[in-house]
This record gives C-alpha cells, sequence and structure tokens, in this order.
C-alpha cells in the first residue's frame, strides 16, 4: 500500500527518475547515494538565487531561463518536490473566479499538456474534464458567472443537468443537485513529477540545482540583496525568490532586513482507495462539490478524495523547521464530515477499502489569494508562495509571471490581486494569521456573493470615531486591515443576519443606503474616510516640486492651497496610482490615496524619489481623521463652524485651506467629496477628532445631516463616472483610455513617467475605452444584480468586461462601468476604439449567462437630470454630455 501511495505522489527519487536528467547533471554533481550530498561546491555567486524545489521554485526557474537568464540557482533543503508538491492532489483546474487567477490556471493547463513532450520527463498528465456540482440555486448562479467568464476567454464551458452529471460520472449521485457545470479541458498530473519535469529543463538551460542546502537568511545592503547565506556557504547574488511555501513567512523573517510574507500552514487531509472492482476510467472527470465541501479524482483504478472542513487544523504557528513533510497524523475524527459527504455523493464507494489517510500541511493566506511580487522593503527580494492548495493550477502561471517581472520589470497581466504590497505589515501578526486561516480554509467551499467581509482579524485599525459610528448603527467592513463604514441601520430596523444576507440579488440594505443618497443629494451627510492613504512630501528647496513633476502626470507647480487630481503612471503610461496632491506651501505637498495604496504608493516612490536629505516623505494615515462632508448645505454647516466664508468665490473647487471648526484649530479642508458632488474633505489631527465630528453633527441637525457610509459613496461616484484604482484602474489603464487626458499635462515643461507612452496613444488611439453602461431591460427587484468582472457584448460579440457597477438612485437603474475594446472579427487582432465604435453598437452586459440591454455612454450625465425623474419620463437617449 506504501509503495502505491508513493507512487502516486510521484515521491521521485530524481536522480534515478529520468536518465536524461543524470547524464546531464553529472557534471555538476555526483549521482553517488545521499550519504555523499554535497559534491559539488556552491558558486561563490550568481545573478538569481531561488529557495524552494518545490512547483512554484521550478516553475520560476524554468521561466527565467526560458527568458534567457542563466545565471541562477536553485536551492531546496530536502530533495526536489518534497514538500507540499508532493503531497498535492494533482487537480488542473481553471474554474477561478478572479481573472489572473483564471489565467494563471489556464496557462499551467497548456503548460503541462506539453511539459513531457518537451522534457522527456513522464508528468501523468490526463485530459479528464471537471464537473463543479451544485445542490442550491445560489451555488448555481456562482457557476454561472464563472461560466461566463470561461466562455469568453475561449475555455470550452458548459451548464450541465444532473442527468447529464450522471452520463459524464455514473457513480455519482445526482438526487439533491440542481445543475453543474462542465469544463472539458481540465486536467490531471503529478505535481511531483511536473516539478521534476520543469527542473529538467531548466537544468538544460544552464540552472544549477543544489538538493540538501538550507538557507539561513538574505543578506540586504542599502535596501537591496546582495547575497544569501546557506549551511554550506555564502552566495553573492542580485535577486533571491523566495519560494520556501508554508515556510516563506519564517525565511521572510530570518533576514537582515524582514519581509513580511502573510501566509500560514494548515492540515489538509484527503484519503486513498484500493482500486475498484472494475476499476475506474483513468479520464473520468473530476468532481468538485463545494456544498458537500470535497473533491473527488480518479487514483489508480480507486478514488482520491480530500475536502475543506469547517473546522481546520492550523500548523506550525510557533515556526518549526523539517526538511521533508513527513506524513502528519492520521485524523479519522476529523475527516469524518468530509468522508460522509464522500458516501453521500458515491454511496457505492460503502464497500471499499481505504489505503490510507493522508494529511499533509498546505499554507493559506489571509485574502485566499497567492503572493507573488517584490518585497517593498527590499529591492531584488521576490516572493511566490501561498497558493491557497492551488499550486499545481497556478504553478505555470505564477511562475510565468514572475519571471516576467524579474526580467522586465512588470508582468504581462494586472497581478495587482496577487501583490504582495497589498498586505502591510499589520497583517504579518502570527496570531492573526492562525485565526484568520481557520476562517479562509471553509471559506474554500464557501458561497461567494457580492461584497462578503471576513470575521476575523477585524478591528485592527480603527477610526477615532469608531466607538461613536458603531453606537449609531455602523455596519463595517474592511480594507487593508482598515475598518470603514458601509452603511447604518437606523433605529428600529432589523436587518437579515449575515448569512441570510448572502445574496446574488437585490440586498436587504437597499433603501437604507437609498435614503444615504437622498440625503447626499438634498442636505448633508459625513462619511468618515479615515482609511484614505495620506503622505506629506516637503523639501528644503525645490527638490518636492522637481521630484513630483517627474513621478506624477499632472502640473503640480499650482500655486500654494490648490488641489490637483493626478495619476501616477509607469512607463508604459499606466496607473500605478490615482491620487489626489494638496500644494500646502511652496515647499510642502499632502498626498491622498486609495487605502490599499499605502504599502504600494510609499515603495514606488520611495524607489524612485531622489536620495536627498533635503527631501523627505513621511506617511501620516495616521495624523488625520477624514471626514466627508457631503451634499447642498455641508457649505451652511462649514461656515457657521468656522466663522469664515466659504462661498465659491473664496473656496474655489478643488481648494485646500487651514482652519479653524469649532474649537479646533489646523483642520485642513479641501473642496473635494471624490463623488461629483458638491462638499468637502476635513483632514482632521486625530487628537480632535470627536470633538469635531460632534460639532458637524450638532451644527448639521437643523439642516438634516445623517451619516452615510462607502455603499452611498459608491453609487454616487459609479453614476458619475469616476474610475477608481484598483477597481476601475490599474497598471494597464493609461489615462487616454479612461478619458482622464485633462489630468495629464504633457506639454508642463518637463518630462514625466509615462509621457512617451501617452504621446504615442494620442497620436496613434487607444485600444480599449472607459465606458459606462446603463442597464435598460433589468428588473431591480427581480433580477440578479450585476457586480464586477460581467462580459460586454456589442452587436453580439464580445468585447470586454465590467470593472465596478452600483445601483443609480437618481437614475433608478443599475450602471456599470467597464471597458470596451475592439477585435477584427476575421483575425481577432485588437483594432483603435473610437468614439464611433462606442457610440454605434448595440450593447449587453452578461450577468450570470442572461443579458440585459444597456445604453453606452463616454460622459456622465448632466447635471440638469440629477434632480429625480420618473424612468418613463426621460428617455436616456435624451441625456445631453456634461
Amino acid at each position: 500500500a506504501a509503495g502505491m501511495f508513493l507512487r502516486l505522489l510521484s515521491d521521485v527519487r530524481w536522480r534515478a527518475a529520468d536518465p536524461k536528467w543524470r547524464r546531464m547533471t553529472c557534471s555538476r554533481r555526483s549521482t553517488s547515494s545521499t550519504a555523499e550530498p554535497h559534491p559539488v561546491s556552491l558558486p561563490a555567486q550568481a545573478q538569481v538565487v531561488i529557495c524552494g524545489g518545490g512547483i512554484m521554485g521550478t516553475s520560476v526557474a524554468y521561466h527565467l531561463s526560458k527568458m534567457g537568464w542563466k545565471d541562477i540557482v536553485l536551492l531546496e533543503q530536502g530533495r526536489l518536490a518534497a514538500g507540499t508538491t508532493r503531497f498535492c492532489a494533482g487537480i488542473v483546474s481553471t474554474a477561478r473566479h478572479i481573472s489572473v487567477e483564471l489565467k494563471m490556471a489556464d496557462y499551467s493547463n497548456k503548460l503541462y499538456q506539453q511539459l513531457e513532450q518537451e522534457t522527456g520527463v513522464k508528468t501523468g498528465y490526463v485530459k479528464t474534464g471537471s464537473i463543479s456540482l451544485a445542490q442550491t440555486q445560489d451555488r448555481l448562479i456562482s457557476l454561472k458567472r464563472i461560466a461566463s467568464s470561461l466562455n469568453v476567454m475561449g475555455i470550452p464551458c458548459e451548464i450541465i443537468t444532473p442527468k447529464q452529471v450522471a452520463q459524464l460520472h455514473p457513480l455519482i449521485n445526482i438526487h439533491d443537485l440542481v445543475g453543474a457545470m462542465y469544463v472539458p479541458e481540465d486536467a490531471l498530473v503529478s505535481s511531483a513529477s511536473v516539478s521534476l519535469a520543469l527542473a529538467t529543463a531548466a537544468s538544460r538551460n544552464g540552472v544549477q540545482i543544489h538538493e540538501r542546502t538550507s538557507v539561513s537568511h538574505v543578506s540586504v545592503q542599502k535596501g537591496r540583496v546582495t547575497a544569501v547565506e546557506t549551511d554550506r556557504g555564502q552566495i553573492q547574488c542580485q535577486y533571491f525568490v523566495n519560494c520556501a511555501g508554508q515556510w516563506a513567512y519564517e525565511l521572510g523573517h530570518s533576514g537582515e532586513e524582514s519581509v513580511n510574507i502573510p501566509l500560514h500552514a494548515c492540515e489538509h487531509f484527503y484519503l486513498l482507495t484500493h482500486p475498484l472492482k472494475e476499476p475506474l476510467a483513468s479520464n473520468l472527470p473530476t468532481i468538485v462539490d463545494p456544498d458537500g465541501r470535497i473533491y473527488i479524482r480518479n487514483w489508480q483504478g480507486g478514488i482520491l478524495s480530500g475536502g475543506f472542513e469547517k473546522n481546520p487544523k492550523p500548523l506550525f504557528t510557533e515556526g518549526r523547521n523539517q526538511l521533508e513533510i513527513q506524513n502528519l497524523q492520521e485524523d479519522w475524527d476529523h475527516f469524518e464530515p468530509l468522508l460522509s459527504a464522500l458516501l453521500r455523493r458515491m454511496p457505492d464507494l460503502e464497500a471499499l477499502q481505504i489505503m490510507q489517510l493522508v494529511n499533509c500541511p498546505e499554507s493559506f493566506t489571509p485574502d485566499m489569494r497567492c503572493i507573488m511580487g517584490e518585497s517593498p522593503t527590499v529591492r531584488g527580494y521576490f516572493v511566490l508562495a501561498g497558493m491557497n492548495s492551488a499550486g499545481i493550477s497556478y504553478g505555470g502561471g505564477a511562475g510565468k509571471y514572475l519571471a516576467e517581472w524579474m526580467v522586465n520589470g512588470y508582468p504581462s497581466e494586472n497581478v495587482w490581486p496577487l501583490d504582495l504590497k497589498r498586505f502591510g505589515s499589520l497583517q504579518s501578526s502570527r496570531t492573526f494569521l492562525r485565526h484568520r486561516v481557520m476562517e479562509v480554509m471553509p471559506l474554500m467551499c464557501d458561497l461567494k456573493v457580492p461584497r462578503w467581509d471576513f470575521q476575523t482579524g477585524r478591528q485592527l485599525r480603527t477610526s477615532p470615531l469608531y466607538d461613536r459610528l458603531d453606537a449609531q448603527g455602523a455596519r463595517w467592513m474592511e480594507k487593508h486591515g482598515f475598518e470603514r463604514v458601509k452603511y447604518f441601520v437606523p433605529p428600529g430596523k432589523d436587518l437579515l443576519d449575515l448569512d441570510q444576507s448572502k445574496t446574488f440579488y437585490k440586498p436587504d440594505w437597499f433603501d437604507i443606503v437609498g435614503s444615504e443618497v437622498k440625503c447626499c443629494k438634498e442636505a448633508v451627510c459625513v462619511i468618515d474616510m479615515s482609511s484614505f492613504t495620506k503622505f506629506e512630501i516637503s523639501s528644503t528647496g525645490d527638490q518636492a516640486l522637481e521630484s513630483l513633476q517627474y513621478l506624477f502626470s499632472n502640473d503640480l507647480d499650482v500655486p500654494v492651497g490648490h488641489v490637483v487630481h493626478t495619476g501616477m503612471l509607469n512607463e508604459k503610461g499606466g496607473y500605478e496610482n490615482d491620487c489626489s496632491i494638496a500644494r500646502l506651501s511652496k515647499r510642502s505637498f499632502f498626498m491622498i490615496s486609495p487605502t490599499d495604496q499605502q504599502v504600494h504608493c510609499w515603495a514606488w516612490l520611495k524607489n524612485r524619489l531622489p536620495d536627498d536629505s533635503n527631501l523627505t516623505m513621511e506617511d501620516v494615515t495616521w495624523k488625520y481623521t477624514a471626514l466627508n462632508l457631503i451634499g447642498p448645505r455641508a457649505v451652511d454647516v462649514l461656515s457657521e463652524l468656522s466663522y469664515a466664508p466659504i462661498t465659491p468665490e473664496h473656496f474655489p473647487s478643488l481648494f485646500c485651506k487651514e482652519m479653524s471648526v469649532g474649537y479646533a484649530n489646523g483642520i485642513r479642508v479641501m473642496s473635494i467629496t471624490h463623488t461629483g458632488e458638491p462638499g468637502f474633505m476635513l483632514y482632521i489631527p486625530i487628537e480632535y477628532a470627536l470633538h469635531v465630528y460632534n460639532e458637524v453633527m450638532n451644527m448639521g441637525q437643523k439642516y438634516g445631516i445623517r451619516n452615510a457610509g462607502y455603499y452611498a459613496l459608491r453609487s454616487l461616484r459609479i453614476e458619475k463616472f469616476f474610475a477608481f484604482w484598483g477597481q476601475d484602474l490599474d497598471a494597464f489603464t493609461t489615462p487616454m483610455e479612461c478619458g482622464r487626458e485633462f489630468q495629464v499635462k504633457l506639454e508642463k515643461g518637463m518630462q514625466f513617467v509615462g509621457q512617451e507612452a501617452l504621446l504615442e496613444q494620442k497620436q496613434n488611439g487607444v485600444y480599449k475605452r472607459f465606458t459606462m453602461f446603463i442597464l435598460e431591460d433589468h428588473d431591480t427587484d427581480m433580477d440578479l444584480w450585476p457586480w464586477w468582472g460581467e462580459p460586454i457584448f456589442r452587436n453580439g460579440r464580445y468585447v470586454g468586461k465590467t470593472t465596478s457597477s452600483a445601483y443609480s438612485y437618481t437614475l433608478e437603474r443599475h450602471v456599470c462601468l467597464g471597458f470596451v475594446q475592439h477585435f477584427d472579427e476575421q483575425t481577432g487582432e485588437e483594432l483603435v476604439v473610437t468614439t464611433d465604435f462606442i457610440n454605434q453598437g448595440e450593447y449587453e452586459i452578461d450577468i450570470a449567462g442572461q443579458r440585459f440591454q444597456a445604453k453606452a455612454k463616454l460622459y456622465p450625465f448632466s447635471s440638469l437630470f440629477t434632480h429625480r425623474r420618473r424612468k418613463d419620463e426621460v428617455e436616456l437617449s435624451g441625456y445631453q454630455r456634461e
């Protein structure tokens, strides 16, 4: 039995696995027994050192060597593919919610398919297809959303009936199913063999591979990687790649400069059976039953089945090192609920002989997305880890993107959802990670509905007003560890509890948010926006201005007191950040960015600002509470509290003044609201926050003031066609593509980053265009709501995806924002997108397979129509441009 088990997992003694490998590597290393483990000394230097010989490390080595980098050393503390990779279930599945994950899995599948031919190493690749089962209508909707994405990406996929499930897999009990999703191209592989094949190809391309070599720490000088210390000596290098799997956290903290890699291991169980009397066909589809929390695949004529239990067991919280992951303790009591689910799904297995219960560690991250990218604190330190049990599905694609990142400076796709810099140091507390992964692992199977929130690791970063707002009925969500208000439940109104309120349809907060939006339009609302990232940049001379003029696309040489909306662009003209910068004095600037920019923006600027002691940058996020005062009566509230004239003549739009509000001095007041509505942002020194809030609420009573949350803000900004970074804008989106040419000063008298790319786009046109869609035949009460990521069709052809959406209480319709592309019908080649192309099409938005007609617009609606009007009084086509 043990022998069969090891064969399944391809725990291949890799020196003997492939004669080609042995011949190829004998010049570099001995093929003698493990008693003589280090016949070849380590090189004194290399361009890249990769730590970890699992699927991730070998994939990065393979792709780097394919891209022409040869001076690479891969170090593995035990044997290649002997960690989590060895125990991996080997299911390659493309059914993913997030676009970049879907693309990584699709690339991996295609890579593994041809790997055996390329390397001569058997990988066990079998195209079986996969069937994801739905026991509820909500689960079926979730699968239909994924199917829509797969189909437009060119990956065959269909929603099938329970009867069709039985035809594809006769042993499956279908009595409780409402449908399923069939992906015929999904596959099975031997994950350890895939690793060995990648290592074989990398070695042929010049990569040196050394087993039984432990990395103790990474040496850093002046913020850059300089060397790697191992138990066999030092290797000087320019780049270090941490692919240490569940040990990546420890390794990150062992260096001279800590690199936070927030992941934590949990035990993961699956069982193996002896072959059935009639052995299962090798091409039988893999079954994923998320409502039963299990997966089932064929294994040597028998079954391999595991799952994600509701009460996972975290592992190694104190940190523990062992060379290879020995099989951990069996725990049949713990596995029992998953075994019951398996027997319900495949009743014929009752008589089957179980061979072994495998318990192996898998590492999980705080948001269920893997971690890749360069450290924000150490240049040249790259990370690829935390695969949340999808390592084999992502292995090929993740290795490719990281290699591109290292060689070219950026990957070929927008990988921000996976970027290490989405986390701060606050997510690296061991206690936080232990508690969060206990929530994350069950969530692997839970229904992903719009706007769900993690329940663990909460109330970590809060505004000074947290308790005041909470007492007034605030409902909270979390962004970058910061608590932010979604909306306020009025006294006496009961909302559904959390589990019941999960829906793909009209949510229970609909009317609450509607009344907050109405108050923003007609009176005045307060939104606590303290989570915004806030930096101060100043200098003794003109260094601050000159540096910012080079790093930002708009002209920042404006009179003191002016506020400038600007992009922080990369060399391709794409948005690394979208922010507002106020000029506080000749030599100091106050920069406001989105909440999740705190780490990314700091690292970006730090790496590009000149190393000048006369130039300082300070993160003042925690020093200021930010209140957004939105609505036509905001001006009345503020003028009464400050005894200062706040009329447009004295306080024009996009202006910043230090004022007194109530008894408090030094409040930075800006005439912007980030919504297109009139009002002011108040940046309040944190010790005055409660006083100013109380004064504003007391003074505002006679004007009908109320609290509001981010859901109201989202509705307001989307109906005004405001793009937000991280949702609509990313490193692959330029100002020219989203109608923000006015925020770029191409002729500001000096060069800036991204200028050449923008000049080229201005001359040649753009290949995608940010567009606003108003759903026309969509019933808000009865139909599925759009979320983001819905495919957009023009004249029946796929042209792009939505990036964000909200219900507009003003237009009484749903509004979606997204990018439209133009593909040649014959060749599929990208063509320039013109205004006429947008305006002359008939559009539909696909929500979970159902298409709704939509009206496309390139400009927001005129303020003439912000007053409420009945739908039947207003023809959408009659709206004017603003």
